[in-house]
C-alpha cells in the first residue's frame, strides 16, 4: 500500500456523555464529504476487551502527505476539533506514516 496514513487515539475526560462522544463520531464523519483529500476514514470506539485502552481511535488513508496536510489544517476538521473533540478530551495520541 501506498500513501500516507494518520491515527489518532483519544481518551475521554471523566463525566464525557455518551452523547458527546457520539456527536464528535458523526461529526467527523461527516469530514470525507467536505474534504476529497481524504481517501478514507475509519472511526472506533474501544471495544473494551483490554484495561488501559484509549477510549476512540481515527484512522484516516490520504494520497500523499500534502493530502493529509489539507485534512489536518481544513476548517470543517479544525472545527470539529475545536467544537466537538477538545471540549472532552483528557488524552491524545497520534503518528503518521507512510504504509
Amino acid at each position: 500500500m501506498s500513501g500516507f496514513r494518520h491515527v489518532v487515539m483519544f481518551t475521554w475526560a471523566e463525566g464525557t456523555t455518551t452523547s458527546q462522544q457520539e456527536e464528535v463520531r458523526t461529526r467527523l464523519a461527516e469530514l470525507p464529504a467536505v474534504i476529497p483529500e481524504i481517501g478514507s476514514l475509519s472511526l472506533g470506539a474501544d471495544a473494551g476487551v483490554n484495561p488501559g485502552n484509549f477510549d476512540f481511535v481515527v484512522v484516516g488513508d490520504f494520497a500523499d502527505r500534502d493530502a493529509y496536510l489539507v485534512y489536518r489544517d481544513h476548517p470543517a476538521h479544525r472545527a470539529v476539533i475545536d467544537g466537538y473533540i477538545t471540549p472532552i478530551l483528557d488524552r491524545r495520541a497520534a503518528v503518521q506514516y507512510e504504509p
